[in-house]
């Protein structure tokens, strides 16, 4: 997965100045975003403290390590189950 470009704190202060009433084509401007991309940060980090996105972030890593160890999981069950399945 790509990294942003803005850390967790830029996101968080660009957010908080949207909700403050600042235009989102101007700091979508300034910041040289699109406004799609302000509005997405807004939808996941609305009213959330700097600590909170961080928790969201480390959540977000542990729930995609987990996908993946579970995927392979199921596929070394698969692998097994066909082995087990064939006639010799």
């Amino acid at each position: 997965m790509r990294r942003s470009r803005f850390s967790d704190e830029q996101i968080v202060a660009i957010v908080r100045e949207a909700e403050s009433g600042t235009r989102v084509s101007e700091l979508a401007r300034r910041h040289g975003v699109s406004k799609n991309t302000i509005g997405r940060w807004r939808t996941k980090y609305h009213g959330l403290e700097l600590q909170d996105a961080w928790r969201l972030k480390a959540l977000e890593d542990e729930n995609r390590r987990l996908k993946k160890l579970v995927a392979e999981q199921a596929l070394d069950l698969s692998l097994l189950k066909d082995l087990v399945g064939r006639k010799w």
